[in-house]
């Protein structure tokens, strides 16, 4: 796919859903810059989303939208933070929500993305891929887990770390695969990609955005995902090889402390619509090898909820 055609079929949707929030976004004005507060440290996925969502601020909400990195604690740092804020539209926190309701899931933090904070929208999605190097036997999911199947046990894949999007989302594969194998844990997607093109690991569990630029050294065979991502468009997901694997991902979320006006949610998530209907904004995206997939503040709860009682199960047979 071509870099025209990914940007008009990226932009249509949230297009469309901007024009739904003007009346709303147009009755709040905000004065002051606004904090955008990411648990993590500058660099990573969720940062640069945060930071191509600022570039585009200021023709949306008419003030600058201020990155500020809080990391700690797998992101409750931040978190805790943004939750004890006043609501008055000054502060607001971007996360990888699939890292933060993991996280809450296996460490039962004060603070969680439903009793916690008011969900404001979705930007953008990190999704978890199965890659192999390219001097792998294994052409096709069926191939893997064939040779799993007759080596039961002995199979070893990587990930992210424990308790990480990634390593919840390949368990759910090799439990819906029927599976044993040898996690190893690695530290970032940098590590994890290289051991899996040295062979270190029979395949891997990563986000796709790791295969840009390796394309020479890794084979991706699956995606955990309901659609085809379209920064790899070519790539098939698990459902369409006949493996109905849950779907675990990282939505890259927008939330608000409890008690935030009606009316200035609303103007957020419409502005959010605005800033992600933008070519500028999608060709950034694209650049860094992430994907935008805005939904407004409903949807985006509601793919939250859908993610926990994915995970729940998943998680609970690790412990």
């Amino acid at each position: 796919m071509d870099r025209r055609s990914f940007l008009h079929i990226t932009l249509a949707a949230p297009a469309i859903a901007a024009l739904s929030g003007t009346a709303a976004f147009a009755q709040w004005e905000p004065r002051r810059p606004i904090n955008l507060i990411v648990p993590y440290g500058a660099g990573g996925g969720t940062d640069s989303f945060a930071r191509a969502l600022a570039a585009g601020a200021e023709s949306a909400l008419s003030v600058p939208l201020v990155v500020v990195n809080r990391p700690g604690s797998s992101g409750i740092t931040g978190a805790t933070e943004v939750a004890g804020a006043r609501p008055d539209g000054t502060t607001f926190m971007m996360t990888s929500g699939g890292s933060f309701l993991l996280t809450y899931l296996l460490r039962d933090t004060d603070v969680n993305p439903f009793d916690s904070f008011v969900t404001v929208g979705q930007i953008g999605d990190l999704t978890t891929s199965l890659m192999v190097p390219t001097n792998s036997p294994y052409q096709t999911i069926d191939d893997l887990v064939a040779d799993a199947r007759a080596r039961p046990g002995e199979m070893r894949w990587n990930h992210t770390g424990r308790g990480s999007f990634h390593h919840i989302a390949g368990q759910g594969f090799m439990n819906a695969a029927g599976l044993n194998g040898v996690d190893v844990p690695f530290d970032g997607g940098g590590a994890t990609r290289a051991a899996v093109i040295s062979g270190q690991v029979d395949f891997g569990m990563i986000g796709i955005q790791q295969a840009a630029g390796f394309e020479s050294e890794l084979r991706v065979l699956a995606l955990i995902s309901n659609t085809r991502d379209s920064i790899a468009s070519e790539v098939p997901t698990f459902a369409e090889q006949g493996y109905d694997v849950p779907v675990i991902s990282s939505p890259i979320t927008l939330f608000a402390p409890l008690g935030m006006d009606a009316e200035i949610v609303s103007g957020m998530e419409a502005a959010l619509a605005t800033i992600t209907s933008q070519p500028e904004f999608a060709a950034a995206m694209l650049e860094l090898g992430n994907t935008p997939a805005y939904l407004d503040g409903d949807a985006a709860r509601a793919r939250l909820e859908q993610m926990r009682d994915a995970a729940a199960p998943i998680i609970a047979a690790i412990e």
